[in-house]
């Protein structure tokens, strides 16, 4: 569905979605990262559970909202993957740590 622009000879490494180990390589985004990863989406909605997929990749339809490393509601369109990077697509109602 999407292809990767990078040399494919650069080293890549691995961010964790969902708990599953997937590749990235520098200069991917998060976003980037969950169009390649099955379903192919960043987030559910918090009433409908609604699929929601990355849309603007720049940072102004708030559609590719994901948890990394347990921080909520990053907007991973503008968040650089790094290395080990944990990240969780939201399903319902977000959990509000107290």
């Amino acid at each position: 569905m999407f292809k990767q622009l990078t040399d494919p000879k650069e080293p890549g490494f691995q961010v964790f979605v969902d708990g599953m180990a997937v590749s990235a390589r520098p200069g991917d985004t998060v976003a980037a990262v969950l169009l390649r990863t099955p379903p192919h989406l960043a987030r559910h909605t918090p009433v409908r559970e609604s699929p929601r997929a990355p849309f603007c990749l720049m940072g102004v339809c708030f559609d590719c909202l994901a948890t990394v490393d347990d921080q909520t509601s990053v907007q991973t369109c503008l968040v650089e993957a790094r290395p080990g990077m944990r990240i969780e697509r939201p399903r319902g109602k977000l959990k509000v740590a107290q």
